[in-house]
């Protein structure tokens, strides 16, 4: 019986070349810079020949074309456009003020000064974004290149410049990006500090005594920094997923990616708050300590449960959903269990341990919470992350993927 052709895929995947071939579909994928290079060349390159070959003036001036080209393959499709339209609008006004300063002033350092004065004031238009760099350089240009034909210059350079542009919009629009991958990974770095921290403050809490202040200082990650980074990923993505014809084929993953993202946004502000709350009450100095010894220990284990429930939900890839992981259960449980126990048994304030353990029975809701969404995007056939299991880039959802599909 000769093999099927999922066997033999499989085959091929397996093989010394279909690995090495994963592996360097992963790189390009994880590094869309390397595909914006090439882009941006090939854009460059036919924008250079479409000014060689432009009638008089234009072809006299070609090396504008690739300039425009480069500015709107730098970028996504929709940012490319707009972009494209903001320069155009900059190369415009640059004209108008060194034609202007032309008109009533001699050429020398008086009108430079004054159509750098004017065009710097202009780049600071709102409506011209990053792109308002070009009102200067377009004013200069004209005002010292161009003076001797301002008229052929102006049409050249302000045409070929969009026209360059329109040649990267054609090329980013065949090829368009759409860093899902690179997003992934992004996400996968804060789900790993989250996790990190919590962890350190199982162990901070697993000694004899609290840890001083300075050791907690030691024992903190820097979350916000991460969270920023994973958050403009997930944003760059879904913009880059506008005007993009390959974005629809790939939409049930952008919408799994977006999902992680909020949900790590939430647990991260959870961790964030558990932090402060630990670091700041059970120190070797406080005359009160939250917790104290005999509720370090049940706090400790809800915490390192909290950090494995957070990896087991990121990396779960079959089609089961998660429940709230029994083990945070039983864990919260017992520490609920303890601090009532020793409110029982002793005086004291057990405000911060009463604080430490609503916030971990917030996180068995959020949790809860991500599983009903899930369940609720599947019943209404929403959740395909898995999509033909090979990514806009060519990386394949099995060997040669980045990441594995993510359920929250």
């Amino acid at each position: 019986m000769p093999p099927r052709p999922a066997q033999i895929t499989a085959r091929v995947r397996t093989s010394r070349t279909g690995v090495l071939t994963g592996r360097a579909l992963r790189l390009w994928a994880l590094n869309p810079r390397w595909s914006m290079a090439v882009k941006a060349s090939v854009a460059a390159a036919l924008a250079w020949y479409v000014g060689v070959l432009a009638p008089a003036p234009f072809s006299d001036y070609p090396y504008y074309a690739p300039l425009g080209a480069v500015i709107a393959t730098s970028t996504t499709v929709a940012r490319s456009v707009r972009e494209t339209a903001q320069t155009t609008g900059a190369i415009l006004l640059g004209v108008v003020i060194a034609r202007l300063a032309d008109a009533f002033l001699d050429p020398g350092a008086l009108s430079i000064a004054v159509v750098v004065c004017l065009a710097t004031l202009g780049a600071g238009w709102s409506r011209l974004g990053e792109m308002g760099a070009y009102v200067t350089t377009t004013a200069l240009f004209v005002l010292v290149i161009g003076s001797g034909d301002p008229g052929d210059f102006v049409g050249a350079y302000a045409g070929l410049v969009v026209a360059g542009a329109l040649v990267g919009i054609g090329v980013n629009f065949a090829f368009p990006p759409l860093p899902l991958s690179p997003s992934d990974v992004a996400l996968d770095g804060l789900r790993d500090t989250l996790a990190d921290q919590l962890d350190s403050l199982a162990d901070g809490l697993r000694g004899d005594r609290p840890p001083t202040a300075e050791e907690w200082d030691d024992r903190r990650f820097a979350i916000r920094p991460v969270l920023e980074k994973s958050r403009a990923a997930v944003a760059y993505a879904g913009e880059a997923s506008k005007g993009n014809w390959h974005a629809r084929r790939y939409s049930a993953w952008s919408v799994a990616q977006a999902r992680r993202s909020v949900m790590l946004e939430k647990h991260a502000n959870l961790v964030d708050h558990l932090t402060n709350l630990l670091t700041e009450t059970e120190t070797q100095t406080a005359r009160d300590p939250a917790l104290g010894p005999d509720l370090r220990p049940p706090a400790a284990d809800a915490l390192a449960e909290y950090a494995a429930a957070l990896r087991a939900l990121e990396v779960s890839t079959d089609d089961s959903i998660p429940d709230p992981p029994t083990a945070l259960q039983h864990a919260v449980d017992a520490l609920r269990d303890a601090v009532r126990e020793q409110r029982s048994r002793r005086e004291g304030d057990f405000l911060a341990a009463g604080a430490l353990v609503l916030g971990l029975d917030r996180t068995l809701r959020s949790v809860g919470a991500d599983a009903d969404e899930r369940r609720a995007e599947e019943e209404a056939g929403v959740d395909d992350v898995e999509g033909d299991g090979e990514s806009e880039n060519g990386e394949n959802g099995e060997e040669g993927g980045t990441t594995e599909r993510l359920r929250p």
